[in-house]
């Protein structure tokens, strides 16, 4: 362990401000320390940190594969179905056993998961479970399925494109696609997932009704936290070792890593398996926090807005794609919560509610032209400022050949 953060020092620096950020928020919080910071904005910070994990997925698989998907928030967005499902349905199973337990005659098993579908698809006209909620009963199947779901998705859709070698713009395209098709079905209210309505007071969890929400909060922060620590642990070692430098390679010049023997469609097809089911996960974390999901989620744009904040984050970098997400994310609920006082110019008063999104997309081409690297590219700047100089000289039997050695003063 000591030599992994050897060679990764910006995994230990993360995850010591990591660290240091999560015992502010638990002191400030309300149910753990002073009461400074509302239980919404705690929550909100659980979700930001939720969203910096799948950003970390998504530069991964961008920044360090060289795949731009435009799809990675569908599998966010599934793993908030998978785990929304089991919170609906054992919520409705308390209010429905409490509502029937000073019945006369004591309800059946059958009648109280009829009268379980009928309060959950009533909304849409059904009372009957679709077969997608098969497991929604079991805590352990569906949080089983928070993994499966996302992960075989990603799997077969990633081996159908890259056995047929798809690459660029296209598979763009191809993961845009995917991402609509399945926004597009799952508004339909046969899709069995209560269609434009989607499901709701996930806050609610099931058997806590005495507890509340400010705890509840911080205790999602806290797993939000956890699981964004060792996401990135897992992906710095990812892209640190030997599979670091191949994906790398496919990156820069996929033909060449293929001639030098590599198998390219596996190595991707991983990185594009992985980094999806690490995606359902960072979602099935917040959507509790958020308290719903419908299908709008699974749009397009949310795809698009991940790789905004990777790009101004700095794509390569696991930790600039981390603190675009964070930026951006905390900048938006800052702009269109009201946060930000509107300007009136006299002829015109600029709502920041509804400039926010220009805002955004003027920062991107900013970021695009000016500043390629992002936000990252500030902390480059000042680890080279302070940087050991390196020495150079021949290297080999060429004369002008070269070679660095590192740690000794140039002379």
């Amino acid at each position: 362990m000591t030599s992994f953060f050897a060679r990764n020092k910006s995994a230990a620096w993360f995850l010591l401000a990591l660290a240091l950020f999560v015992l502010l928020v638990t002191v400030l919080a309300p149910a753990t320390g002073t009461g400074f910071l509302s239980t919404s904005f705690v929550k909100t910070l659980g979700k930001t940190l939720c969203l910096m994990l799948v950003a970390v997925a998504m530069d991964v698989v961008w920044g360090y594969t060289g795949i731009l998907s435009l799809g990675h928030m569908a599998f966010f967005g599934l793993g908030g179905y998978m785990i929304g499902m089991w919170l609906m349905y054992a919520r409705t199973e308390l209010i429905i056993a409490e509502s029937l337990r000073a019945a006369p005659i004591p309800p059946t098993p059958e009648e109280i998961h009829d009268a379980i579908g009928q309060q959950i698809f009533g909304v849409v006209g059904s009372a009957d479970f679709p077969w997608l909620w098969g497991f929604a009963h079991s805590f352990p199947l569906q949080l089983a399925m928070v993994v499966l779901v996302p992960g075989i998705l990603a799997l077969v859709f990633g081996w159908l494109a890259f056995r047929s070698r798809v690459t660029g713009v296209y598979l763009s395209i191809l993961t845009q696609a995917m991402t609509l098709a399945l926004s597009l079905y799952l508004f339909q209210n046969e899709a069995g997932l209560r269609g434009n309505n989607g499901l709701s007071g996930l806050q609610n969890l099931p058997g806590l009704d005495a507890v509340p929400q400010s705890t509840i909060s911080i205790w999602f922060f806290w797993g939000s936290a956890l699981a964004l620590g060792l996401g990135y642990l897992l992906f710095a070692w990812v892209v640190s070792g030997k599979m670091g430098s191949v994906i790398r390679g496919i990156r820069d010049n996929e033909n060449r890593v293929r001639f030098l023997g590599y198998h390219v469609e596996s190595y991707k097809l991983f990185i594009f398996t992985l980094t999806g089911i690490i995606s359902g996960l960072a979602g099935a974390l917040y959507y509790p926090q958020a308290g719903i999901i419908n299908p709008a989620e699974i749009a397009p744009i949310a795809s698009i807005y991940l790789a905004v904040w990777v790009a101004i984050g700095g794509r390569g970098r696991l930790y600039g794609a981390a603190l675009g997400a964070a930026v951006v994310s905390l900048l938006s609920s800052w702009f269109t919560g009201g946060g930000a006082p509107n300007i009136n110019l006299g002829f015109y008063t600029i709502n920041w509610t509804d400039w926010w999104l220009v805002l955004l997309g003027l920062s991107f081409v900013a970021v695009t032209l000016l500043a390629p690297k992002g936000i990252g590219g500030i902390f480059d700047l000042f680890s080279r400022r302070h940087a050991v100089p390196e020495r150079v000289g021949d290297f080999g039997p060429d004369q002008g050949a070269r070679r660095t050695v590192e740690g000794e003063e140039e002379k």
